[in-house]
């Protein structure tokens, strides 16, 4: 496996390919005991298998490999006109209480000679959510994947997200969403095609 191609830098890719899942089953017990449950009771005797089967699926996006995740799926075509998924459903952990966040990201480019398959851009968000995360910095992390990807003219990226850490304790606002983007390349510097852009996501 090699780590250190420019997408896998982008990606932030571990090299290990394997969770500690006995670390996990181990650390889930003290949890467990600590919160004053019996990890032995009947409900419980599984729960930190259960856990630690979670995490390997929750949190594989840190060993996702970015050239296997992409296969070759990028195509020479003459087209340079705006390319927006809309609405692709994503679950992360907020790292600051590793308690769930949710939502919808929407992704454009403006391609330069190159498209990525459409199955693609949902695959590179869940790469990115898929871990400990922060919404802002998951936002520019799939923004600067699918640039490096296909050098496109530019590439925006919102994210909309509904964060457990907020709902279920500290405040307690269950409505409150929270909205980040990252816009690159024309995008960014220019105004009609950014509006462009949130107008189709708005509808």
């Amino acid at each position: 496996m090699d780590c250190n191609d420019n997408l896998s830098r982008i990606a932030g890719r571990k090299c290990e390919t394997d969770l500690d899942r006995k670390a996990i089953e181990k650390a889930t017990k003290e949890i467990l005991v600590a919160i004053g449950e019996d990890p032995k009771r009947d409900g419980l005797l599984k729960t930190p298998d259960r856990a630690a089967r979670a995490y390997d699926e929750i949190m594989n996006g840190y060993r996702t490999d970015p050239l296997a995740l992409i296969n070759g799926a990028l195509f020479d075509v003459d087209y340079d006109q705006m390319v927006v998924v809309n609405d692709i459903e994503f679950y992360s952990m907020c790292e600051h209480h590793m308690l769930p966040f949710f939502g919808h990201v929407h992704v454009a480019y403006i391609p330069k000679g190159k498209v990525i398959g459409l199955s693609k851009i949902p695959r590179i968000v869940d790469m990115f959510a898929h871990r400990l995360q922060v919404q802002e910095r998951m936002t520019q992390q799939i923004a600067d994947f699918v640039e490096e990807s296909i050098r496109p003219e530019g590439v925006a990226v919102v994210a909309e997200g509904r964060h457990l850490c907020m709902m279920m304790r500290g405040i307690r606002k269950q409505e409150a969403n929270m909205t980040t983007s990252a816009m690159l390349g024309v995008f960014r510097t220019h105004t009609d095609t950014r509006l462009e852009f949130l107008n189709r996501i708005s509808q």
